[in-house]
């Protein structure tokens, strides 16, 4: 995920920071690679907090809602962190991810819900969040996909226990529930 999120950055990059005044030409680099870092911490911290269904929301949206608090996280987290890193103008920073994280977001999200784009889907994103690719984690959901399904806990019923059922489950109220289920208490 952190490659397409790199790729989105560079492309809507060219405007807000190539082309932006304030930003010096030498820090163009460095801004726009804090910049995909930044996000992928921001997300990663959210789904680490947070319940997950709100980057679910965000990631199932059709369109990114400015207001949403979300939102305002991750472009303050950018901000900060392109203020703090690299010494960039506070003002500067703050309307330069202002004017990037909705359309990187806002691409994102497009790429996952693309049925025709097989690069990048919400459970992939979740996981990349939640360490899911980690080898310590594949064990837990091995076990869960593996024996998840006589547990009921296949919300989507489509045959697999996987992210998209865990998001469901916190919606419905949270994955201690789920875990509970699997190892019955």
């Amino acid at each position: 995920m952190l490659t397409q999120l790199s790729q989105l950055v560079q492309e809507f990059g060219a405007d807000a920071v190539v082309k932006n005044e304030a930003i010096p030409n030498e820090q163009n680099e460095a801004v726009l690679k804090e910049t995909s870092n930044s996000i992928f911490s921001s997300l990663q911290k959210i789904a680490s907090q947070a319940d997950l269904s709100q980057i679910a929301g965000i990631l199932q949206g059709k369109d990114i809602d400015k207001n949403n608090p979300v939102i305002h996280e991750i472009t303050n987290q950018v901000s900060s962190s392109l203020t703090e890193k690299l010494g960039i103008n506070s003002a500067t920073a703050t309307s330069t991810a202002t004017a990037m994280i909705p359309k990187i977001l806002g691409s994102l999200i497009a790429k996952a819900n693309d049925p025709k784009d097989n690069s990048l889907n919400i459970s992939d994103i979740l996981s990349s969040l939640t360490g899911g690719d980690s080898p310590e984690n594949a064990g837990i959901m091995e076990a869960i996909s593996t024996y998840g399904i006589h547990f009921g806990l296949d919300q989507n019923a489509d045959g697999k226990v996987d992210l998209d059922d865990a998001v469901e489950l916190t919606k419905k109220g949270g994955l201690g529930g789920m875990l509970g289920k699997l190892f019955g208490k």
